[in-house]
């Protein structure tokens, strides 16, 4: 790179997050001066990328985000992206491939939509012996005259089986997704040959450099960024404004989800998994919007409400996350994009903790060990424990809160001093709790939900044994004579799978057969809410069973 290049590039990185008199300006100049220079390293792309990347989601003016707009309109053209095209693979940078084995609900996705991109990368594809033993299920009964005598590798037999038009990949994907199984076990069944593949760029498949969603007037950086932390008085009191999309508009945003968490080589499951009819987004202020999305009926969870979630700052997802919700209280797991890292992580994460508390109904909120580096070394290394710490999350462990105590009079004595790896790895073994209310116990983390469904397991083995078609019809039939409901042909498809999941938890809750009338059919109402459009409703109404909460609490208490 030449030197003027070189210096205007790091300047550029150097005032990116800089806001002001004057910054916005300055910005506008050294972009102008990169956008037709040719740089010489992928390292370099990389880093423009970036700081365009940043400068749309937190721009000084119209004039610059103009500037900005344009130069990731036309990124993929230039010269230098194309010469380090191998170089940026798995960036997400418009006109570079992405190589990732992504879960079968996402590949089965990138296949339709994409699949004239998408291929197979033979080279790192270790268990491509145990595909060729599918070959037989993939094809016609009448194929297996030459799949018997001809000795091809399992490579050989897709190119010859394929249509002319198709890729390897989306051959695949299409038969795996037709077997004659059930779709969840055809989806274990792929995720277990861990297939990798090679998405190449094309004109619309997802890249980093095109993600925006805008739905809401945007805001310009005109003052310094703010470092502050959110107090609880702040999550209880900051305003937030909340609509639910249409379908048609709730599918672009998870398509968005989708795309950002591809881009990046990631997989979520309430993504993969998201319901277009069940999109809520939370306007804040700053031009901060949380998108919750709902999982799909058949993907819920039995008990919990599972919504993951993007923050979007100007229509650019800068985070994501998942929410899991029950008994008023959240599990909450929040990442921000590395290129968004530096600009005020703390109040976007106050952003979803009110998101939490009025949308979700929560007074305690969880982070999980794991989001704080229990196995986890990145989070280790980043010190997420002391992030969480510092907005006021607490564990409830009393040796972690020992090391707390003792960590903090050594901070104290000497503001310089950081723990060290083991003693994070001593604090992140323990769940963080932030109360918003009084402590309670009854919360996500502390109840052993997981007892219930080995409850459940004994009884259906107990009652059934290995015929457990007829005990989801048993159960289904006597549970509607217990809580009075006379035909569930009126329900909807997602209410009556929902009722055939719970059917047997009904017939294990202490004393169902005397609840008050009224009771049960509240109870029944949860159920049904549990199929329904949107799953808040369900959580809403399961916090306001409290005989149901009790009797939840006295299976869980009454162990395995």
């Amino acid at each position: 790179m030449t030197s003027k290049a070189a210096r205007t590039l790091r300047e550029l990185t150097r005032c990116v997050n800089k806001f002001g008199r004057g910054c916005g300006q300055r910005k506008h100049e050294l972009l102008s001066t990169l956008e037709n220079r040719a740089l010489p390293r992928a390292a370099d792309v990389l880093e423009l990328h970036e700081a365009l990347c940043f400068l749309r989601a937190f721009p000084d003016d119209a004039s610059l985000l103009t500037k900005v707009e344009h130069m990731l309109s036309v990124f993929a053209e230039r010269v230098d992206v194309r010469r380090h095209r191998n170089e940026l693979a798995d960036t997400g940078i418009a006109g570079t491939p992405i190589h990732f084995r992504f879960f079968a609900a996402s590949a089965y996705w990138l296949a339709r939509r994409w699949g004239a991109y998408l291929t197979i990368d033979w080279d790192e594809f270790e268990r491509r012996d145990q595909l060729e033993l599918w070959l037989t299920s993939m094809t016609l009964y009448c194929e297996t005259q030459g799949l018997d005598a001809y000795a091809f590798d399992v490579r050989e037999w897709i190119d010859r089986l394929k249509g002319p038009d198709e890729t390897d990949a989306k051959f695949l994907l299409h038969r795996f997704e037709r077997l004659p199984m059930s779709r969840r076990a055809g989806e274990v069944l792929l995720e277990d040959l861990d297939v990798p593949l090679a998405l190449q760029p094309g004109p619309d498949t997802p890249a980093r450099t095109r993600e925006k969603f805008l739905s809401a007037a945007i805001v310009y950086q005109t003052r310094p960024l703010s470092r502050q932390r959110p107090t609880i008085e702040e999550i209880a009191k900051r305003r937030i404004t909340s609509r639910t999309l249409s379908s048609r508009k709730g599918r672009k945003v998870v398509e968005l989800a989708r795309a950002a968490m591809a881009t990046r080589s990631r997989d979520l499951d309430a993504f993969a998994y998201g319901s277009y009819q069940d999109v809520l987004i939370n306007e804040c202020a700053g031009g901060i919007q949380i998108a919750c999305i709902g999982v799909v009926p058949e993907r819920r969870l039995l008990l919990e409400t599972l919504y993951g979630y993007m923050v979007i700052k100007n229509g650019v997802p800068v985070g994501y996350g998942a929410i899991t919700g029950l008994f008023n209280s959240v599990e909450i797991a929040y990442t921000i994009f590395d290129t968004f890292r530096s600009a005020e992580a703390a109040m976007m994460l106050g952003c979803v903790l009110t998101v939490a508390q009025r949308r979700f109904g929560a007074d305690t909120i969880l982070i999980d060990a794991y989001q704080i580096g229990k196995d986890n070394e990145d989070a280790l290394r980043s010190g997420a424990w002391w992030f969480y710490q510092k907005l006021g999350f607490r564990p409830r462990d009393r040796m972690a809160l020992r090391v707390m105590r003792r960590e903090q009079k050594h901070i104290k004595n000497d503001p310089r001093h950081r723990s060290d790896t083991k003693t994070l790895a001593q604090l992140a073994e323990h769940d963080l709790f932030l109360n918003l209310e009084n402590a309670r116990d009854d919360v996500l983390g502390l109840l052993p939900l997981a007892d219930i469904g080995l409850q459940l397991s004994n009884f259906l083995a107990r009652q059934f044994g290995a015929d457990r078609e007829h005990a989801a019809r048993a159960c289904s039939r006597d549970a509607q004579k217990i809580l009075g409901v006379r035909d569930c042909s009126r329900f909807s498809a997602g209410e009556r799978l929902a009722w055939k999941w719970w059917a047997p938890l009904v017939l294990i809750l202490p004393n169902i057969e005397h609840w008050p009338r009224s009771d049960k059919r509240s109870l029944v109402r949860v159920i049904r809410a549990k199929g329904g459009q949107c799953e808040l409703d369900y959580l809403q109404r399961f916090n306001d069973h409290h005989r149901l909460r009790r009797s939840l609490r006295q299976l869980a208490a009454s162990g395995s």
